[in-house]
């Protein structure tokens, strides 16, 4: 019974859950040291608060969320946050949100996931007028929030299979933080 060692497949599980909870580790750890590069004090800045505060709840150990606001407050990185604009299947609208430290490296990783997926990438200015910025409490807001879809968009089932498939290749995306659509 070659290839079916108990311990193998617990191995393989292990290792693929690893790496979800990596990823998820970088990108909120990401997160964390752009909201540093203000203020790296999380009682003064309440962005750095929130930051801190998911990766504490996702489990990141309290030694790498105090190293990367360290790293932040030396300035060693040169982390810039970035907003994209896409179509996806059936002319969805796509906000892309992502933090990355060479902006061209990630413009070009994105518009291949992008390309790859079915989506098209579009100029600045031509999916936000479908979004609105919005803070915790719902009310609208231009500085950093959620973005909510000013309407929704009605998709068939292949279309919503693509779409998902889309979504979830650019959240696979080391530098992407979030991706916003207005699909029903």
């Amino acid at each position: 019974m070659a290839g079916h060692s108990h311990w193998a497949g617990i191995k393989h599980k292990k290792g693929a859950a690893d790496q979800k909870r990596g990823q998820l580790f970088a990108k909120l750890l990401m997160a964390i040291s752009v909201a540093a590069k203000s203020e790296p004090n999380p009682e003064f800045n309440p962005r750095l608060r929130t930051a801190v505060l998911q990766a504490k709840d996702s489990s990141v150990p309290k030694e790498k969320i105090d190293a990367a606001i360290k790293r932040a407050a030396e300035a060693s990185q040169n982390l810039e946050e970035l907003s994209f604009e896409a179509y996806g299947p059936g002319g969805t609208a796509i906000m892309i949100e992502a933090i990355g430290d060479s902006r061209n490296r990630t413009v070009a990783e994105v518009k291949k996931i992008l390309s790859e997926a079915g989506g098209k990438w579009a100029e600045p200015g031509s999916v936000r007028w479908a979004f609105t910025r919005t803070d915790a409490n719902g009310q609208n807001t231009d500085a950093n929030g959620n973005f909510t879809a000013n309407f929704l968009q009605e998709l068939n089932d292949e279309d919503k299979n693509k779409l998902r498939t889309l979504v979830e290749a650019l959240e696979e995306h080391d530098d992407v933080q979030k991706v916003y659509t207005n699909a029903r």
